[in-house]
């Protein structure tokens, strides 16, 4: 049986400094998106195993960027972007789910064009991220996380493989309010710890708090919950993690059953694995019962709304006989 990985990228929060010294930096541009109106673009986007990928170009260089809501900044591959300087190294360690990342640098993106939207002066953070591309077989410029998003209201469409993002004020309205032909149908609150989208539901009726990760390619469930809870836990198989670090761990995958969120929102069977947690609630100040990634967006075409707070679900087609 071949390896298979988990990339869970949760970044702790992080204190910017940069120097004045820092050069400026040319936008990333991603010539795949479709401007839908003046405040909304619509960009494809492939799978690579379960992380989410879109193609843009930076410095020249034309390769992919993971979309990743568990990751506060945006991140660089330092494989693709070396040329730094000692004064951006970064005091703060990266902590991801399985390892802390040392000797990390900064480096400061002047002009961030999503085609019509323009972000300025955003900070990168610039890590080694060679053992995904090795992993997953692509050429891999970055990670686009929360700092990001924030501002935009975040369509994740995995039936149609596409993300969509429409500009929203301070008080999460948006801006041109004719954007989605389907009708939203349920509606869940969560509050955002750090960067995280932490969500309240049940496993087997048992109350547990739950992080929403677009990277996180296998649900996670923490070893220590509640005995009811991890009975509906149906362990298959052993497998193998690796992390941001690239630090290896054993994990038993299987099925986890009876999720909730609410009355309405409920989940199938999803493929989930079992892991101590413990590590990354201790790094991020939260305490989390699990992780929803790949199997939740699969399943709830999802809307996220960071200054609202809210998810919104957005029902699959049904196929007509």
């Amino acid at each position: 049986m071949r390896n298979a990985f988990l990339i869970i990228l949760l970044v702790s929060q992080l204190g910017f400094s940069v120097s004045k010294n820092n050069a400026s930096s040319p936008p990333i541009i991603f010539s795949n998106a479709e401007i839908i109106n003046q405040y909304t673009t619509r960009i494809p986007f492939k799978l690579a195993d379960h992380l989410i990928i879109i193609e843009a170009e930076l410095y020249n260089e034309k390769g992919n960027f993971i979309i990743d809501t568990g990751s506060e900044s945006l991140i660089l591959n330092k494989v693709h972007f070396s040329n730094l300087y000692n004064h951006q190294t970064k005091k703060q360690n990266t902590s991801g789910v399985l390892h802390t990342v040392e000797n990390n640098y900064q480096k400061r993106i002047k002009t961030f064009i999503l085609k019509n939207f323009t972000l300025e002066n955003k900070t990168s953070d610039v890590i080694d991220l060679s053992h995904i591309e090795k992993s997953k077989k692509i050429k891999l410029l970055g990670i686009i996380g929360y700092n990001i998003l924030k501002d935009y209201e975040v369509f994740i469409d995995m039936y149609l493989n596409q993300i969509t993002l429409t500009k929203v004020n301070a008080f999460g309205v948006k801006l041109n309010k004719n954007v989605y032909l389907e009708k939203i149908v349920d509606s869940v609150s969560f509050s955002l710890k750090n960067h995280t989208i932490v969500v309240d539901g049940t496993i087997n009726n048992q109350k547990v708090k739950l992080g929403i990760d677009t990277a996180a390619e296998f649900n996670q469930i923490n070893k220590r919950i509640n005995k009811k809870a991890l009975k509906y836990f149906i362990p298959k198989r052993r497998m193998r993690l690796s992390g941001i670090g690239n630090k290896k761990i054993e994990v038993l995958a299987g099925k986890l059953h009876r999720v909730k969120l609410s009355e309405s929102t409920y989940f199938g069977p999803m493929s989930t694995v079992l892991t101590n947690l413990s590590k990354m609630n201790e790094a991020f100040g939260i305490s989390l019962d699990g992780i929803l990634g790949y199997e939740f967006f699969t399943q709830k075409r999802t809307i996220i709304n960071y200054q609202k707070e809210q998810l919104y679900f957005i029902n699959h087609p049904i196929a007509h006989l």
